[in-house]
């Protein structure tokens, strides 16, 4: 488990502490799928992130995460897929993911990975995940000079030269983007702000201690930080 760290957007414009974490490891298990309407493709957004899945379903589970969380890369490469294959096609869980926001890095890719239409939002997640490793090591070879862009100028310009920096350009330009739309994007204050008060406000109801944090049907469960851990509980909800 990585711990956040809760900032003000004044702070989030600013550079942060970039956090590595241990890699850990899962495995998962089906969930016999039912009958009826496959919710595999379902993508919707909401104020506080995006549900993947069938609104309506028994069982909602709720991810709190960072892309500058290792564990949470992790989880990603175990759990993501397990849990969109075998639990979100028959309707009777719900995956969300929401953005406990840690530093300027993640801010920035939060906004890239909400570009655009909501059905791309997985599809974006996964790649700023998967390159983590990637993008990570850019960030602690920074030089001065390239951690000054990241101070000066409008938050806009300062996430703009994040992504220039850390590669994010050309890792979402491979997935249809264009330069225009993503500067877009990432000079989004409206959105920016949301995405900072939503966590900030997700840290004090759940009182969330790290990432990833999970929830189900509103019940932070503790202790739970791996794949392993979390089909578990989930196997204990059918």
């Amino acid at each position: 488990m990585t711990k956040p760290i809760s900032l003000a957007l004044g702070a989030l414009a600013l550079t942060g502490t970039v956090l590595t974490g241990t890699v850990l490891a899962g495995s998962g298990t089906a969930v016999a799928a039912e009958s009826g309407k496959n919710w595999s493709a379902a993508v919707a957004e909401n104020e506080n992130g995006h549900l993947l899945g069938n609104p309506e379903a028994e069982v909602k589970l709720v991810e709190f995460m960072s892309y500058t969380c290792s564990h949470c890369a992790d989880f990603a490469r175990s759990g993501d897929q397990a849990i969109k294959l075998a639990y979100v096609p028959n309707g009777r869980v719900s995956f969300e993911i929401r953005h406990l926001l840690r530093d300027p890095i993640d801010l920035t890719a939060a906004l890239l990975t909400h570009c655009g239409d909501p059905a791309k939002f997985p599809a974006n997640h996964a790649a700023i995940l998967n390159a983590q490793e990637d993008w990570m090591a850019k960030a602690r070879a920074t030089t001065q000079a390239q951690r000054s862009r990241w101070q000066f100028g409008s938050n806009g310009a300062r996430r703009q030269a994040m992504a220039s920096d850390l590669g994010f350009y050309a890792l979402m330009e491979r997935r249809g983007y264009s330069r225009v739309a993503l500067d877009r994007c990432l000079a989004d204050e409206a959105k920016a702000s949301a995405l900072a008060e939503t966590s900030q406000a997700d840290v004090a109801t759940y009182n969330l201690q790290g990432t990833p944090s999970f929830v189900v049907d509103g019940e932070l469960l503790e202790g739970v930080f791996t794949w392993p851990a979390l089909e578990k509980a989930l196997g204990s909800r059918f």
